[in-house]
């Protein structure tokens, strides 16, 4: 068979992609930067496609020939930088979305496996776990990435209601794992800590759901076979506080917990200052109050779909971080505990 996978050398799509050439997939991967890609994939036969969901027209040619579309991409650029960013959020998110789905199914492809975010999920009113049965949360419309997975999802449904193409839907919790060449925000704060640059330990009042994305490529990959239309699967591990985080990491590179805490009141005033002065320098913030917000959430999800469905199993979250430690390390990004 042969696949397409947008977002080809993020921390899902890559993971994503090894996982395919193992499986005996043929592999078409859309990237903006092929020179980064040739990096991500060396030692695989993968086909590379330049392209941009900016400007999905550009590239549907290359959609001829597939069997399958794993459509991993998306902007979430509100994560690390200020300012309302919906516009951008809805052009590729969601009118990019329906775009590539429509044309998938004029080249032929037989079914889309869609990446949306288990942040459509709203917490169940008796603190339940939450699954795919909740409507979105109020977090769902003030995270304005969330907002856009919602509206993309809507889409969608509006497209199977007069399309044939199958889509499955699998969202994730938040991801972590080796490969984040980028890297994600995740990603960020494990190379923070690793270089001596995370000041403290934010007392976060909440719990977010988390998931090795070797995991959710897995279960992308189930769902081609096992996976039905329409129907959405919450693929997550355990909820764990930025605390337990910090604290795991620690135990998986060897290095100290910051001994600075700091309250989650003074965290938002932190990161309004941040904010602000990334907005006047045009440069990264290395932390954003709607960043805070969502890692404040308290939320336990439920992978019981998709583990009955797709055989979904979440390794345990220690080995994801031990992985995802080793590799930075091996890439040169992050000194080894004995080099600190």
């Amino acid at each position: 068979m042969r696949a397409f996978v947008t977002g080809g050398t993020g921390l899902l799509g890559s993971n994503l992609v090894r996982q395919l050439v193992e499986a005996g997939y043929a592999v078409r991967a859309l990237v903006r930067d092929r020179q980064k890609a040739e990096q991500q994939f060396v030692g695989l036969s993968v086909e590379v496609v330049k392209g941009d969901m900016t400007d999905v027209d550009g590239f549907a040619d290359a959609l001829a020939g597939c069997d399958v579309l794993f459509h991993a991409a998306a902007y979430f650029r509100e994560y690390s930088q200020p300012g309302d960013h919906w516009t951008t959020l809805q052009k590729i998110n969601v009118e990019g979305t329906v775009r590539l789905l429509e044309h998938a199914e004029k080249q032929g492809v037989s079914k889309a496996i869609y990446v949306s975010s288990s942040g459509v999920i709203g917490p169940r009113t008796d603190g339940g776990m939450a699954d795919e049965s909740c409507p979105p949360g109020k977090l769902s419309y003030e995270n304005l990435y969330f907002r856009s997975k919602v509206e993309a999802e809507k889409a969608v449904a509006c497209f199977l209601e007069t399309h044939r193409m199958p889509v499955v839907h699998i969202l994730p919790g938040w991801m972590f794992g080796p490969g984040d060449a980028a890297p994600t925000d995740s990603g960020q704060i494990i190379l923070d800590f690793l270089n001596g640059k995370l000041p403290g330990v934010l007392e976060l009042p909440g719990r977010v759901s988390i998931v090795d994305a070797r995991d959710v490529a897995a279960a992308m990959i189930q769902a081609v076979e096992r996976g039905v239309s329409g129907e959405r699967y919450i693929v997550s591990g355990q909820s764990y506080s930025f605390a337990e985080v910090v604290q795991l990491l620690a135990k998986a590179s060897g290095l100290p917990v910051p001994v600075l805490r700091i309250p989650y009141r003074v965290g938002m005033a932190m990161a309004w200052m941040i904010e602000n002065f990334a907005r006047l320098t045009d440069s990264r913030a290395l932390m954003t109050t709607n960043g805070l917000r969502t890692l404040a959430n308290d939320i336990f999800l439920s992978s019981a779909r998709a583990e009955s469905v797709l055989g979904f199993q979440a390794r345990p979250f220690p080995e994801t971080l031990r992985d995802e430690v080793v590799w930075f390390r091996s890439k040169k990004r992050a000194p080894t505990a004995s080099q600190k």
